[in-house]
């Protein structure tokens, strides 16, 4: 049975019962979709999938068999879900219970889901983000992150590129000459000790209005997550090591900061999110602004549009 228009392919052992089917869509054998579904063209949806009513899918969205999306799931385009992942939608289940409303689960364009990963009831999960298979993810994930484990934990960053590959990586020590965003500042190294300087005229692409350290994060943990507007940063451990992922809206990179000779510029309009803090990291940031709230684009699709205007 399918009321799908006739572009839309439906398995004679399928059950499509959604008008709001896109161009090109496959549905498989043992699929059921109910009748307030909406999904996207050229969307491949597999054997034995489950899709409820307040279920919103974009184009070009693979869902493998055994996945079942329940009201309140909402998959960008150029989604990926592997077999078997579950989305929950209801934080305090109890039989014969329902809430008011089911709290969003929102899957950004180009993120992938791995097999038997667990998404828990109002997560975002950011664009191009990669969920390991098994993961059980508890909290939000930032664009491009990949994140393994329970309870799921960044482990690294994801690039535009098909495959494995992930960002380069590399120390701010080793390509700071190479890249005008990754400063150096004198050291003087003896025996009693060494001295890092920092000169705000000379060594900083700003002077300095406002001064804050990070330290204490968990591992696993991210922070940062935003651009500025109007606000430019430079970042400095200085104690132990953290990683940082910065986007500028054409290209992305993954830097480690490990000591206070060196340090990393974000200018505006450059995403950056922290991340891989070691147990003893201490991060100072110095800004170019005072804090305004209003300077900060927490939304990377917002980020995007404003990095990379039309032509």
């Amino acid at each position: 049975m399918s009321d799908a228009k006739p572009s839309v392919f439906v398995h004679p052992n399928g059950l499509c019962e959604s008008t709001e089917i896109g161009e090109g869509t496959r549905i498989w054998a043992f699929a059921h979709i109910l009748p307030g579904a909406r999904i996207g063209d050229d969307c491949n949806i597999c054997d034995h999938v489950f899709i409820e009513n307040d279920v919103r899918l974009g184009s070009r969205v693979t869902v493998k068999s055994g996945v079942q999306l329940w009201d309140g799931v909402e998959l960008g385009d150029d989604v990926f879900v592997g077999p078997n992942a579950s989305f929950t939608n209801d934080p305090f289940p109890r039989s014969r219970a329902w809430p008011e409303s089911f709290p969003r689960i929102r899957v950004a364009n180009g993120a992938s889901i791995g097999a038997n990963a667990t998404i828990l009831p109002g997560i975002h999960v950011g664009e191009r983000a990669m969920v390991g298979a098994g993961a059980v993810v508890t909290k939000d994930l930032p664009p491009y992150a990949i994140a393994v484990g329970n309870p799921a934990r960044v482990i690294g960053f994801a690039s535009d590129k098909e495959g494995t590959d992930t960002p380069a990586q590399r120390s701010a020590a080793a390509i700071a000459e190479g890249d005008p965003r990754l400063l150096s500042f004198h050291e003087v190294a003896e025996k009693r000790g060494s001295l890092a300087v920092i000169d705000f005229a000379a060594d900083l692409p700003f002077v300095p209005k406002r001064s804050f350290l990070v330290y204490g994060v968990p591992g696993g943990e991210t922070r940062g997550n935003h651009a500025h507007r109007r606000c430019e940063q430079v970042l400095v451990v200085l104690a132990g090591r953290v990683s940082v992922f910065v986007d500028d809206g054409r290209q992305r990179f993954s830097v480690t900061l490990d000591g206070p000779t060196h340090g990393l510029h974000l200018p505006v309009l450059h995403w950056g999110t922290q991340w891989g803090h070691s147990e003893d990291a201490i991060l100072q940031v110095f800004a170019s602004e005072p804090y305004n709230r209003s300077d900060y684009i927490t939304s990377y699709a917002e980020f995007r549009a404003l990095a990379t205007p039309p032509r």
